[in-house]
């Protein structure tokens, strides 16, 4: 059985942690090491001399960037390259040039990728460690809970570098917009309902708590990598707002057309039945198709979503009128916004982990 599984490392202003990497790995043959040089300044050189000088005698290379373009696009380009160079490989795994990643963390990610091809696997860091820096742990632990609630994903280490991705995600991924940093969280998101997610722990290694070096800013690759979130919610908002619109604009129409045909009020409730049928039915589509991008059987969606649509109606009447009851004020509007902003958000959640989620079988 063929397991060739290049080892992809990007690299950006290194120093002696990329050298001792590389050493161990060709000491236990771990290759073909693919190293990118991603725009580095001129006297790092020597650095990728010497990393071309130990990696070459087992096949691997040196991949460069002339400017600096980002984590992502020195992984797509690793990428195209493995895809090109090793079509029987079973896939890559990706680790970083900063030391983090031992020979036998790799080792133990390769040897799961071959146990689970189709998978993404994630070597997770064990973040309650003390030896990881205080702001990683916090920073960490809000990501994940920020991340679980925007996808439904539930994984322990949102930024881990060191990955196992197959040869078909890999050319999946080249498709994928991003550079930076917030490709590695794009890329996580791309596994919804499509490839199952594998964590093995690896150790968790930094050179000093104080002065760990990274080159992940901590301001603009956070704000790279929320604003992925963002976008995933701001369509909700606006497929949301729109069918709003939708229901009052058909409800102003029907009412027109139904009052010839209705006496009394019936013509504002049959009117009212007509509007909340048709925005719904758009509301259900642009989330199958845009928003959430659905795999689910668009008849078991849509009975899904009827059914938390119905539970949702429910619900809002029923608090509103306990908290008008409760407080004994006249603020039937107030409580109403109230309560139906709060299930606005409970609705997201519920919408993208049960009504438009497929659940696929394991292989």
């Amino acid at each position: 059985m063929n397991n060739l599984i290049p080892i992809i490392i990007p690299s950006y202003e290194p120093d002696e942690r990329l050298i001792d990497l590389l050493e161990d790995l060709v000491k236990r043959e771990i290759s073909p090491v693919i190293i990118v040089n991603d725009g580095s300044d001129e006297k790092y050189d020597e650095y990728f001399v010497r990393a071309k000088n130990i990696i070459s005698s087992q096949g691997g290379v040196i991949l460069k960037h002339d400017i600096n373009r980002g984590k992502g696009k020195a992984l797509k380009t690793a990428f195209s390259y493995c895809l090109e160079n090793y079509p029987d490989m079973i896939g890559v795994i990706t680790a970083d040039s900063d030391g983090q990643h031992t020979p036998d963390c790799i080792l133990k990610v390769k040897n799961s990728l071959i146990e689970n091809p189709n998978s993404l696997i994630l070597g997770v860091r064990d973040f309650d460690d003390k030896s990881v820096p205080r702001n990683s742990r916090l920073g960490n632990k809000i990501t994940v809970k920020v991340f679980k609630f925007f996808t439904g994903l539930s994984i322990s280490d949102t930024q881990t570098g060191l990955r196992g991705i197959s040869k078909e995600f890999m050319n999946e991924l080249l498709f994928v917009p991003g550079d930076r940093f917030e490709f590695e969280t794009k890329m996580l998101v791309e596994t919804k309902d499509k490839y199952d997610i594998e964590e093995v722990e690896i150790k968790t290694v930094y050179d000093s708590v104080e002065n760990h070096t990274t080159h992940f800013d901590p301001f603009k690759d956070s704000i790279r990598i929320y604003k992925i979130f963002g976008a995933m919610f701001l369509k909700f908002l606006v497929s949301s707002l729109s069918s709003c619109v939708i229901d009052i604009l058909l409800f102003a129409i029907f009412c027109q057309v139904n009052e010839s045909l209705f006496s009394g009020v019936y013509d504002v409730f049959i009117s009212a039945i007509e509007a909340r049928v048709i925005s719904a039915t758009y509301n259900f589509l642009i989330n199958y198709i845009f928003v959430f991008r659905s795999k689910e059987s668009r008849t078991l969606a849509m009975v899904k979503y009827a059914l938390l649509a119905a539970i949702q109606m429910f619900i809002s009447a029923t608090a509103t009128a306990g908290l008008v009851y409760l407080t004994a004020e006249s603020l039937e509007v107030v409580m109403k916004v109230i309560v139906d902003v709060t299930l606005f958000f409970i609705s997201y959640y519920i919408q993208h982990e049960f009504v438009y989620r497929s659940r696929r079988k394991k292989a």
